[in-house]
């Protein structure tokens, strides 16, 4: 497979702007790979494809307020930083991206809040836009991390072009959130609402939590024709004990066994056993999962609409086959499903 096999045209008005009103009824696509049917539902009905002791995998990674607005010493230039990963906790290192890159040297001071509470440092250049920042503050860490939080803002993705809003604070986390250091959320598991949650725990299906810290590398544009060639930036993942004992006893059983989204299957495909069983695992992933790919652990994933070229849309293809997924989609944009984090979803069985 190429990256031109990706391609594909998307109106720019089937780009969400806005989450649907209720987490739950967004719409869902249905891919049946056996007989490649597709079926329109609401979200909420996708308790009707599961049985007792199948298995969700939800990934319970918590966004945290990653982007910053500051001003640049002396010329007062107003700089975006967007905290990419913490380096070092003692020495408040962190990996950032800053725009507009340009303006920005080492030794540069930037200064945040109205009162300029919050100052970094900019002590390397390690990319054309990537930067490490050390922030010289004097209190706790608990206070430092606290004021992080304060002056933060939600990390709406860069083609939603309005400001965020109050409402984005709730809407753009899973309500499985839990363990925070994500930069963006794991977005197939937004459309879970608690009480579609317990109807689901009531009906006996299980619930296996992993976590992997979505970071901006899911998102990177594929620039190679050879998708081979194309590296993903590492994230952290950890499978626990009870996650991997939950999905291997549904494994031995031959139940359903469901990734909600892209980074869970990526999660669970970084930590095969060689009897093509789950291991429990802490430590990084640089999976990159596109066609041809054979499946080891879930065999049922819900997913949203993703853009052309992404790696997003390359794993959904390995999944379901990638002419299947190029119907898919194709119907969706007839239909007028919303596409990316806020968009509607799919789900492949």
């Amino acid at each position: 497979m190429k990256l031109s096999h990706f391609h594909f045209n998307l109106p720019e008005e089937l780009l969400a702007e806005y989450p649907a009103e209720h987490r739950d009824e967004a719409r869902l696509m249905v891919l049946n790979r056996k007989d490649e049917t597709i079926v329109h539902k609401q979200f909420k009905d996708i308790i009707d494809y599961f049985d007792e002791d199948d298995v969700l995998i939800l990934n319970n990674t918590k966004v945290f307020p990653a982007r910053l607005f500051g001003n640049k010493e002396k010329t007062g230039a107003r700089i975006e930083v967007f905290l990419l990963r913490e380096l070092n906790a003692d020495q408040r290192l962190w990996d950032v991206l800053v725009d507009p890159a340009r303006k920005i040297r080492i030794g540069n001071k930037l200064y945040f809040g109205e009162d300029d509470t919050l100052v970094a440092e900019v002590i390397d250049n390690t990319t054309s836009r990537g930067r490490t920042l050390r922030f010289l503050y004097d209190g706790s860490y608990n206070a430092f991390r606290a004021k992080l939080g304060e002056l933060g803002k939600t990390p709406l993705p860069k083609y939603i072009k309005r400001d965020v809003e109050p409402e984005d604070e709730e809407r753009y986390q899973t309500i499985f959130a839990k363990n925070e250091g994500a930069v963006a959320a794991p977005t197939a598991g937004l459309h879970f609402s608690k009480h579609l949650l317990k109807r689901l725990e009531i009906k006996g299906i299980n619930f296996a939590e992993i976590t992997l810290h979505v970071g901006l590398g899911t998102f990177n544009p594929v620039e190679v024709e050879d998708l081979s060639k194309h590296k993903m930036d590492s994230e952290e993942i950890v499978v626990d004990t009870i996650a991997a004992q939950i999905i291997n006893t549904a494994l031995k059983n031959k139940k359903r066994i469901c990734a909600v989204g892209t980074t869970a299957m990526r999660a669970v495909e970084s930590s095969v056993s060689s009897s093509a069983t789950l291991n429990d695992y802490t430590g990084w992933t640089n999976k990159f999962i596109f066609p041809p790919y054979e499946f080891s652990i879930a065999n049922c994933m819900i997913t949203n609409f993703h853009t052309p070229k992404s790696t997003l849309l390359m794993m959904a293809s390995a999944f379901a086959g990638h002419d299947f997924v190029k119907k898919a989609y194709k119907e969706a944009i007839s239909e007028g499903y919303k596409f990316y984090s806020y968009g509607d979803a799919m789900l492949i069985i």
